[in-house]
């Protein structure tokens, strides 16, 4: 085997497995180039006569204990192409296609895809063998048919449609059976494009139309304002409306986005970066943007009310919330809102806190405890996962993670080992592991949430106006004084500088 794995500097084993930056991956759980992962992958494999794995090792891949451990780019590239007698690992596919864009865009990947596909089976020779194109076309449109499904926002790239309607073209030429399976492709490209297209207008919308709370307070009396308890005063209902935007946001997450957000210069490459001409992880950026907004929200129904009776319901209410979110599996919202909980404008109101029953929520703030890299969390959050795969209700599959930590676990795996290894080649012992995360995510992602939507909840979660940092404090401040002289000067300032404002 050629190079060493480049992680050695990086992480050390243990019994337990690798080390990534402080996150334990237990040996057994490390993805194998061969075979297929069909839990992981779904049931929907191939004909296993018909699409052989290669036994053989390619000229510049290397392998240990059968495992695809590194290779140089292009033979990656060739080693993605099917053949007559060959057609590549669903593993494989995803992993190279998940990992590639770090050192060559996809649509770069797509032109060389294709001219491999026409100049190995000579697709453009008029005289070429009808019979030897019979054989070859269906892996190549499945193989076109995978990437258009599971990365369909590589194809808001026009290169990228351009160079597979010239490769469908070529397959579907004089063949109705392909020509039509070709047509059932792209159309369902489409549908998905135009979804997407219409979900980021749809965000856009929402996001215009949120005001600041501050403004809302000047206009309207306190009196005629809204908040959540008359909106809603159920905790599982509230906690169920969350879950529907948890899903809705997740699903529109490309996997691409985990990899695009964390993407750095190719030391090889003397051209600029792949994505610095456009938004690199944007329905990622949403997600996160979400967790602020319901953290934000959630601190402003609290500091609201004026009398302390009313913020106590306020704080029960949303502990009671974040503990059928932890029921549910919506581990996102239940963070949110715990972080909404202790921000310093909440956790300063003590007279609001000693008429609150604390007891509940010290059992969540146990279950999201950051010590020891948030094992509790962790430990539930395998519980959680362990129910979905088992799984007889669609409500018994959702797992929502705590999605700012899986990011992170996603940034120490990338920053942690070398994407390529000293003698130049790709380092793909480290992108078996960051598809295997990233493939748990896709996973979650497609559960479709089993609730009853409610318009009314879902726009006041969406829209309602919530409280910047500063007014946070000037509410806190007025519900219950500054308690000494740096929190006085405070909210002099903030009165002065907030309230003055036109």
């Amino acid at each position: 085997m050629s190079g060493g794995s480049s992680c050695a500097a990086i992480h050390r084993q243990t019994s337990a497995g690798l080390i990534y930056s402080g996150v334990s991956v237990p040996f057994e759980d490390k993805m194998p180039q061969t075979p297929p992962f069909p839990a992981m992958y779904g049931s929907n494999g191939y004909n296993k006569n018909l699409y052989k794995a290669k036994e053989e090792d390619y000229e510049g891949l290397y392998y240990h204990e059968n495992n695809l451990v590194s290779g140089s780019l292009e033979a990656l590239i060739e080693h993605l192409v099917p053949t007559v007698a060959y057609y590549p690992d669903r593993t494989y596919i995803f992993t190279f296609l998940l990992s590639s864009r770090l050192f060559i865009h996809p649509y770069e990947l797509m032109s060389k895809v294709c001219h491999l596909c026409v100049d190995q089976q000579r697709l453009a020779d008029p005289q070429a063998d009808k019979s030897r194109v019979k054989k070859i076309a269906p892996k190549i449109l499945q193989l076109l048919t995978e990437w258009t499904e599971t990365f369909p926002y590589d194809f808001r790239d026009e290169r990228m449609m351009k160079s597979l309607k010239e490769l469908t073209h070529r397959l579907s030429t004089g063949d109705e059976l392909y020509r039509k399976a070709v047509q059932q492709m792209t159309q369902a490209l489409i549908r998905k494009l135009t979804t997407l297209s219409q979900y980021e207008e749809a965000l856009a919308k929402i996001n215009s139309s949120v005001t600041d709370r501050l403004t809302v307070l000047k206009t309207k009396p306190q009196s005629i304002q809204r908040d959540i308890l008359t909106i809603c005063s159920d905790p599982f209902t509230l906690a169920q409306q969350l879950t529907h935007i948890e899903l809705e946001r997740l699903s529109y997450i490309g996997p691409e986005e985990f990899v695009q957000a964390f993407v750095q210069k190719d030391p090889l490459d003397n051209d600029k970066n792949c994505f610095s001409d456009h938004k690199k992880a944007s329905n990622l950026e949403a997600y996160v943007e979400w967790f602020n907004r319901l953290s934000y929200l959630v601190a402003t129904e609290i500091c609201m009310p004026v009398k302390k009776k009313h913020r106590a319901r306020v704080i029960e209410f949303f502990i009671d919330v974040a503990r059928e979110c932890f029921n549910i599996g919506n581990f996102n919202s239940l963070m949110a809102i715990i972080t909404g909980m202790n921000m310093s404008p909440v956790s300063r109101l003590k007279k609001t806190w000693g008429k609150v029953k604390t007891a509940k929520f010290d059992i969540l703030e146990h279950q999201m405890d950051p010590s020891s890299n948030f094992y509790n969390y962790r430990t539930a959050l395998r519980g959680a996962t362990q129910r979905s795969i088992t799984a007889h209700s669609s409500r018994e599959k959702i797992v929502i993670p705590f999605f700012s930590l899986l990011i992170k676990d996603i940034y120490f795996l990338n920053e942690g080992c070398a994407n390529r290894l000293p003698n130049g080649h790709v380092n793909f012992e480290k992108f078996w592991e960051l598809a295997k995360q990233v493939m748990e995510f896709m996973t979650w992602k497609k559960v479709e949430c089993p609730f009853d939507r409610d318009r009314k909840i879902l726009q006041y979660l969406l829209t309602a106006p919530v409280f910047s940092e500063d007014a946070l404090y000037l509410a806190s401040y007025e519900s219950e004084g500054p308690e000494n002289n740096m929190e006085k000067d405070r909210w002099k300032s903030l009165r002065s500088s907030l309230l003055n404002r036109t």
